[in-house]
């Protein structure tokens, strides 16, 4: 059986370790520690809620706890960097637990928050500070913070920060911090601009991975209901009642439509709330305690808000929108089944998303099982052997036949021969008109 106390921890985090009730190291925990208490750049690869931000906190803890210098004004030893407000407070959460007690001082500085008590707090200095890229890249340029003295610098779901465009952030960044520095990379799946930061932050880095990169935990049931765009809201309404006692999680594409999905659930009797951009931080962390307590049942929320979401207890993942980057996939789902448990990953299917479900299926090297329809592309083969097969005969009268089509059609292949139609009677009333007027 692995253990924590063969890690090389000091006493004050083992009693820490012991008194959070954690038993035993995750993989990625027991392969990271030992190489970043060596002293070692390190890009690990694991799957979402894995443990991931212990198998940083604690070893940076770890040699932090072992400085005694008195830390410089403005100054920052471990800086550990987030793409979103919602994961940055996971951050700050799990590292606060484990240095309770200690010397060491943690702090966060995130947009969508006043930035004048940021200032005064970064005043005295951080031993750890968790920052998104821009708000720091704002104090840095206000002169609010020094990175001169950062030893340890953690990149936390960096593939993200690709997707969030923050590449360009991060060269900014790289310039105000010191050559000599340990520097970490997490991440659960791998892009191929990740190597761009890698070569960017890392030096001869050791590669840890303890699951092929962007492979999805044992424990999610997949599915998929092939369905009409405008029927989703109605399907969702039937699964969440038909589940009604179980917690879930529905990912947006935007923040509209996530407001909107969120007034229609509400409307409908359902304990719900959203997540997205336009909400201030203070709306969001509300939501998202609701939604951990159990006060709020049915979570909506766009894939930027994603990556902070670590609650155990979430049954059910539903992709209302699929998402267009299979690395957003395989993240979205991650947020049920966490920590070893079982979940349900649901997605709704219309045709215009049929490319990016072949996508998702492709990449995986996956077939998800069919919960409801069926695929689009048997529907859209079956119309075109249709069409082909029937000869039209211009000596016949030019009225249209009724085609019967499958229940399941689509409302675009609807809209496409309505719109048609309406072209052909315009084009032949306009031109009985020319007749008459000629006449």
């Amino acid at each position: 059986m692995k253990s924590f106390d063969v890690l090389g921890l000091n006493n004050n985090l083992m009693s820490k370790i012991k008194f959070l009730g954690l038993s035993e190291p995750t993989p990625i925990q027991y392969q990271a520690i030992p190489h970043i208490l060596n002293g070692k750049d390190l890009m690990g690869l694991a799957q979402t809620g894995t443990g991931k931000t212990a198998a940083f906190v604690l070893p940076i803890s770890h040699q932090l706890m072992k400085i005694k210098e008195k830390r410089s004004p403005k100054s920052v030893r471990a800086l550990i960097l987030a793409p979103t407000r919602e994961l940055a407070k996971q951050i700050q959460d799990v590292t606060k637990s484990f240095v309770k007690g200690t010397p060491l001082r943690t702090g966060m500085v995130v947009g969508g928050l006043s930035i004048n008590p940021q200032i005064n707090k970064l005043n005295k200095g951080f031993d750890i500070l968790v920052a998104t890229p821009g708000r720091l890249i704002d104090l840095i340029n206000r002169k609010a913070i020094t990175l001169e003295f950062t030893k340890f610098l953690v990149l936390d779901e960096a593939d993200q920060m690709l997707d969030l465009g923050f590449i360009h952030a991060l060269r900014e960044i790289s310039k105000f911090l010191p050559e000599q520095k340990q520097t970490m990379l997490f991440s659960a799946t791998m892009p191929k601009l990740m190597s761009e930061i890698a070569a960017t932050y890392l030096t001869a880095p050791i590669r840890i991975e303890v699951s092929q990169a962007g492979k999805i935990a044992d424990g999610i049931k997949q599915s998929v209901h092939f369905v009409i765009q405008g029927d989703k809201s109605n399907l969702l309404e039937r699964l969440l009642l038909e589940n009604k006692t179980k917690r879930a999680l529905v990912f947006m594409r935007t923040k509209y439509t996530a407001e909107k999905l969120m007034k229609f659930l509400v409307s409908r009797g359902f304990q719900a709330d959203s997540i997205h951009g336009n909400k201030s931080q203070g709306q969001r962390d509300r939501a998202l305690q609701g939604f951990k307590t159990g006060t709020i049942r049915v979570l909506v929320a766009t894939d930027v808000a994603a990556r902070g979401i670590d609650i155990p207890a979430v049954e059910f993942v539903f992709n209302y929108d699929l998402p267009n980057v299979v690395e957003n996939y395989v993240h979205r789902i991650g947020r049920t089944a966490r920590a070893g448990a079982s979940g349900n990953a649901i997605s709704f299917c219309s045709s215009v998303e049929m490319k990016d479900f072949i996508d998702i299926e492709r990449k995986l090297n996956l077939r998800i099982a069919i919960a409801g329809g069926e695929r689009w592309e048997k529907i859209t083969d079956g119309i075109s052997k249709k069409k082909h097969s029937t000869k039209r005969n211009p000596r016949k009268n030019n009225r249209k036949k009724s085609i019967s089509f499958n229940k399941n059609i689509t409302e675009d292949f609807d809209a496409l021969e309505k719109s048609q139609t309406k072209r052909r009677k315009k084009k032949r009333r306009s031109g009985v008109r020319i007749k008459k007027k000629a006449i």
